[in-house]
């Protein structure tokens, strides 16, 4: 799974899972950057991001007029992104098996509000609560395997996952106390949970 880059190909962790660098980032831009380079005052980020919501929204209502098929969008803010998720009667297809139609959508979404806004997206796209019914099983996954190394000392390597599952491992993870990383090369990466200190 790939990403649009400065022009078009940005690596998918990068999207969704942030670099100590895009946490730094994220964090100066909202401190420091009050005006555009123009000199006109700048959107704050909850602005920006709710923006980003509304591209998305109306690229994704588009898609579905074209796909003639029935959804409703509902958008928000979710901590340090935009999240948009669309529900409806049968939208099995654009989930599509494990997920893949959703992950090439959201990365065609984001494209979208890369061309309107030209700053890189992090937005998440939800179809039919897939994502939201993963990210209930993955902490459930997470809480164990924490549990697991606590009791036993040693690490312990989950499955591959994609970088939205990952993620939500890793906060899950961190939320338990203890530090998990990523290793391998996509599409094999993977979490490793280690001991606390």
């Amino acid at each position: 799974m790939s990403e649009q880059t400065d022009q078009v190909d940005v690596d998918a962790t990068e999207m969704t899972e942030p670099t100590e660098a895009d946490r730094e980032s994220d964090t100066d831009t909202d401190a420091d950057a009050d005006e555009n380079v123009d000199g006109s005052p700048r959107a704050s980020r909850h602005d920006r991001l709710e923006n980003e919501g509304d591209i998305a929204a109306d690229y994704l209502e588009e898609l579905l007029d074209i796909a003639d098929l029935d959804g409703d969008l509902d958008m928000d803010v979710e901590g340090d992104r935009a999240s948009v998720s669309i529900v409806g009667a049968d939208l099995a297809q654009l989930v599509g098996r494990d997920g893949e139609v959703l992950d090439a959508l959201q990365e065609l979404t984001r494209l979208a509000v890369y061309r309107e806004t030209g700053e890189r997206s992090r937005l998440m796209l939800d179809i039919s609560e897939h994502r939201a019914q993963q990210r209930v099983q993955l902490e459930a996954l997470a809480q164990k395997t924490a549990a697991q190394v606590k009791e036993t000392g040693n690490p312990v390597s989950l499955d591959p996952m994609t970088p939205f599952e990952r993620k939500v491992v890793h906060d899950a993870i961190a939320a338990a106390g203890l530090v998990s990383e990523s290793e391998g090369v996509e599409p094999k990466r993977f979490v490793v949970v280690l001991p606390g200190d």
